[in-house]
């Protein structure tokens, strides 16, 4: 069958929408009390002059895409001047095609031009690729929001034979010696994509932030009085969590065990049977990582066993710091996450010993889908994380989830940290953004594009920006 037509982006608006959280998120060395949420409408149009609206969303996480001495107003503003810079090369691309291909293209030949530029202001501590990735998300999950619009399907039936004009083997090149082939493969023969396999419901991971309380005893006063849970054992009685994602230092020894004791102690007795940890690239020696583990086996025997996987101890760029990890992965699987910026990196971690991978939509969604196509054909693990996703921004990014066929679920943490920024889309979506059972039901989203439904929403914006 000859593939549709394939959509130009014809006009771009772009919104920014503060949000403050209502307790500190705290990872590593990094703590964030508010972000910018870059929110964009990109209307296309194919070659029959039919035209639809698509739109994506990602929070601005300075802090954690972009850690570095320059103040912080300095790398937010320098973050919102990409993305409107990036709004005008996408008007000005004038390209036609599929977005999966469209959106790579964009990604490998007009955003390192467009870092390049705003790097320019700040040559002593330059955005990092993560950063640039960030600003360019939205509008990528905007394309293949609208190219599903226009076609009248979803996204995920935009990924297979009958829509893309190519093979993966245009765009994916195997690990060498690895016998893997991507001639005449889709990116559906990688993804779960018939519908009636699709869960509509996961399990949930809660994400303990280093200066979360965990019991009452940790509570200073300060703690906001809004009827949410506070402590980490009030969340788990409500939402009946059963995963937990435990937030480290990579620094501080000592203190990074005693977290993963007190938590694993919480959840055994709150019957939460799933852990994993996150040192948050702050780690450069396997050593330290192998040292907890093998104490938390030998000491704690039940916790080290709640472990499904360690996530990103090492710095993110692989190639400034190719540390050999083998070791870690002999212990517990480890998960490229920071550094999966996209299928080249999961390949060149893959080299470096790191098991599985960690997709993120903040990434771009076209990355996100490359990424697990390279990761799955090589027999790598798959999860989905969280960049504290409220309002529309959630939607890719669990929709990911549910296709991707992840290891256990999807991490969430957005109710946690503002669950008032999301009010008006959880009257479409009530199940998006609270977790109940310790799950998220996808039941309610629609059947086109990304299935956001932004009509019923019917959330007000401010004036566009940038253009």
């Amino acid at each position: 069958m000859t593939a549709p037509s394939g959509i130009r982006v014809v006009d771009v608006d772009v919104f920014f929408l503060p949000v403050v959280t209502r307790m500190p998120l705290k990872f590593g060395g990094q703590t964030v009390t508010s972000v910018t949420c870059a929110r964009v409408a990109v209307t296309v149009e194919d070659c029959h002059g039919r035209r639809a609206t698509g739109w994506g969303e990602t929070p601005l996480s300075v802090q954690w895409a972009w850690p570095a001495d320059l103040p912080y107003d300095t790398r937010h503003q320098a973050m919102q001047q990409l993305v409107c810079a990036l709004a005008r090369g996408w008007l000005a691309c004038g390209e036609a095609g599929h977005p999966l291909v469209i959106g790579s293209r964009f990604l490998t030949e007009q955003l390192p031009a467009a870092r390049h530029q705003a790097n320019q202001a700040h040559p002593a501590a330059p955005m990092p690729r993560l950063a640039a990735l960030i600003c360019a998300s939205p509008f990528d999950i905007a394309l293949h929001d609208a190219y599903g619009v226009l076609h009248g399907i979803d996204i995920y039936q935009a990924y297979g034979r009958e829509h893309l004009p190519c093979d993966l083997a245009s765009l994916l090149e195997p690990a060498a010696g690895s016998g893997v082939s991507f001639a005449g493969r889709v990116p559906a023969d990688y993804l779960v994509t018939n519908p009636a396999a699709v869960p509509t419901s996961l399990p949930a991971w809660h994400l303990v932030g280093g200066l979360d309380p965990l019991t009452d005893d940790d509570r200073t006063g300060s703690e906001p009085d809004d009827g949410e849970p506070v402590t980490l054992v009030d969340w788990i009685d409500r939402d009946g969590l059963r995963c937990l994602k435990i937030k480290l230092t990579g620094t501080q020894p000592a203190w990074d065990f005693e977290r993963l004791v007190r938590v694993g102690e919480i959840a055994i007795r709150q019957g939460c049977p799933h852990l994993s940890a996150d040192f948050n690239c702050t780690v450069t020696d396997p050593a330290y990582v192998n040292d907890i583990l093998d104490r938390l086996k030998q000491d704690h025997p039940r916790i080290f066993g709640m472990i499904l996987y360690v996530e990103q101890p090492f710095p993110y760029e692989l190639e400034e710091h190719p540390i050999q990890c083998t070791s870690v992965s002999a212990r517990k699987p480890l998960f490229l996450d920071e550094s999966a910026h996209d299928w080249q990196q999961v390949r060149l971690g893959r080299e470096l010993g790191w098991s599985g991978v960690a997709l993120k939509t903040c990434k771009t969604q076209s990355g996100a889908i490359l990424s697990a196509c390279w990761a799955r054909a090589h027999g790598m693990p798959l999860m989905v994380q969280d960049l504290t996703n409220p309002m529309l921004a959630q939607i890719p990014h669990c929709r990911l989830a549910a296709h991707a066929a992840t290891i256990m679920g999807v991490e969430t943490n957005s109710m946690q940290f503002y669950p008032a920024a999301s009010a008006i889309e959880a009257r479409i979506h009530p199940g998006l953004y609270r977790r109940r059972n310790g799950q998220i039901d996808l039941s309610s989203l629609g059947s086109t594009g990304v299935g956001y439904r932004v009509d019923e929403i019917g959330r007000e914006l401010p004036d566009p920006v940038c253009l």
